[in-house]
């Protein structure tokens, strides 16, 4: 079945959005809205899984153990597993949309 990236998306996130796209054999894609949003003060992911992740649209700051990175659209960064990471911000003026691809090492 056809769908699109950019579909059914609310216009008000109170908190960032997670749409489930594909999960099958350990791997699990996501897509992530995020407007505004940033981690909660002091909270770190700590993911048993290895993340891959795609800045479709928008902008956002990454802390990633000591290193801030920002992604710009098209930026693309890996975390593997347990590699603390938190999001310090995203776009306010625009939707940040990303792709987020998990899987087991």
């Amino acid at each position: 079945m056809k769908k699109n990236l950019f579909d059914d998306i609310p216009s008000e996130l109170p908190e960032e959005f997670f749409t489930l796209l594909m999960e099958q054999d350990g791997i699990k894609l996501e897509r992530i809205v995020s407007d505004g949003h940033a981690s909660p003060e002091n909270f770190w992911y700590n993911q048993d899984q290895n993340e891959w992740i795609l800045l479709i649209a928008g902008s956002a700051i990454l802390r990633v153990g000591e290193k801030k990175v920002k992604l710009d659209v098209g930026d693309f960064l890996f975390l593997p597993a347990h590699q603390q990471h938190r999001v310090e911000s995203t776009s306010k003026t625009e939707k940040t949309i990303w792709l987020a691809l998990f899987w087991n090492p």
